[in-house]
């Protein structure tokens, strides 16, 4: 981050040093200027993601992916804040740093190991149960709190099981190559959980002997390596775990071994807490149908052109703006209605949470979507378009929008109202929202 901007990002945290730095994201110790908390600041330069090829689904999957994740094992996505060029993820600070700095300086015992391998597994199997394939897992992205417990973090490169396709397997080609399965690297699709499993099983091995299973200069002999399972493991290591470490590590995933039958492992079973494989869902952690979904961050950051996450109407409107207001839903949609009448507009879908309107033979049309905002305020979005005769929009619709919006001295909880029309430079206020 630019030194200028170091001072605090959008008021509400001050900026510290620099602790990581990937290919399209920089990672800092912050602070809480309310509370006093520390926290870890992730901001993502949207030039370089679209530079690198990647685009709005890419983060909006990520801030999915950790908004549905509460676990004690997996760092914590607390808020989301965007600008025009940057996305800011505000999340839990592992105080203890990655956990790749610890092994490097010596293997771990197999006490010591067993206990990280716990934490691993029992993050991995939650992450399973709600859909999350992380695809990416490796001691770098592992971190360790104050009381040196376990953290995962980096679900950049993370699956949602909706993107399985019809063969039941994953194709994207991804993670890091020491840590890949075979599997990945025959290019026919893979079972995202059976990869996972494999990944853990390198850095189970990793902790137990300080070095990596698959390891050479040449990446692809390396590769070759990885694909026929040619490793040893080293003399010290005891019978059950060598056992354990050829199942984790058997590179066919038909017969590879699963996460329940890893919590069934004697290995594995010493010392080990039936709890830890049974988080439950909080009511707040469950997903909601779709008309019941609070305004995400990625929906806000989605109106900054040049990085449109949504999609969510087709064919060309020629202005679209968003109103925030302390109306219900319901009275907007009733009250547009009732103006469409008047104006002879047909209605041609209405829903509890928007409606299409149209004049006769497509002259004008208008797309109006709600989001639940907080308890007391709703984002109303309007698509419009018309293409003869007068100006309903201007005229008659507008005026009633601009009427019922949320004045500047009724900001609730920081909330601002915004206006955005597209091909206008950016968002003309920051938005933020909390998880």
């Amino acid at each position: 981050m630019e030194e200028k901007q170091r001072g605090a990002v959008l008021g509400k945290y001050e900026v510290g040093k620099l602790v990581g730095c990937g290919a399209f994201a920089k990672v800092y110790r912050g602070r809480d200027t309310e509370t006093g908390q520390s926290v870890a600041i992730k901001v993502v330069s949207k030039q370089r993601l679209n530079k690198g090829g990647l685009n709005g689904a890419h983060v909006k999957r990520e801030i999915a992916i950790m908004h549905r994740l509460r676990h004690p094992y997996i760092v914590r996505l607390s808020e989301v804040l965007a600008t025009k060029s940057k996305i800011f993820f505000v999340m839990e600070f592992a105080k203890g740093g990655e956990l790749f700095a610890k092994v490097s300086k010596g293997r771990f015992s197999e006490d010591l190991s067993r206990r990280y391998f716990h934490q691993l597994i029992s993050a991995v199997g939650y992450c399973h149960s709600r859909g999350v394939f992380h695809r990416d897992l490796k001691p770098e992205n592992l971190l360790l709190d104050d009381k040196l417990d376990l953290k995962i973090s980096d679900f950049g490169l993370s699956a949602l099981a909706d993107q399985i396709r019809p063969d039941g397997l994953l194709h994207t080609l991804c993670g890091t190559p020491a840590y890949v399965a075979p599997e990945v690297l025959a290019k026919k699709g893979y079972d995202g959980a059976k990869i996972d499993v494999w990944s853990c099983g390198v850095i189970l091995f990793v902790l137990n002997a300080g070095y990596l299973p698959f390891n050479d200069h040449n990446l692809m002999v390396m590769y070759r390596k990885i694909y026929k399972g040619e490793f040893r493991i080293p003399k010290w290591t005891s019978p059950d775990l060598r056992r354990l470490l050829a199942r984790l590590l058997d590179t066919n995933p038909l017969s590879r071994i699963t996460i329940e039958d890893i919590i069934r492992d004697p290995w594995f079973r010493q010392g080990y807490d039936d709890r830890m494989s049974k988080f439950h869902l909080e009511d707040s952690d469950m997903k909601l149908p779709a008309n019941e979904l609070r305004m995400n961050a990625f929906h806000i950051i989605s109106g900054s052109p040049g990085f449109n996450l949504s999609g969510l109407f087709s064919g060309k409107f020629d202005r679209v703006e968003r109103f925030v207001s302390g109306w219900t839903a319901a009275s907007v949609l009733e009250k547009l209605e009732e103006m469409a009448a008047a104006e002879n507009l047909t209605v041609a879908c209405k829903e509890a949470w928007g409606m299409k309107i149209q004049g006769e033979g497509g002259s004008f049309a208008m797309v109006v979507e709600i989001n639940q905002l907080t308890d007391e305020l709703v984002m109303i979005e309007v698509r419009q378009r018309q293409r003869a005769g007068g100006d309903i929009w201007s005229d008659t619709l507008r005026p009633f929008l601009v009427e019922i919006v949320l004045k500047p001295d009724e900001t609730v909880a920081g909330l601002q109202t915004t206006h955005y029309q597209e091909g206008a430079s950016s968002l003309r206020d920051v938005n933020t929202t909390t998880t």
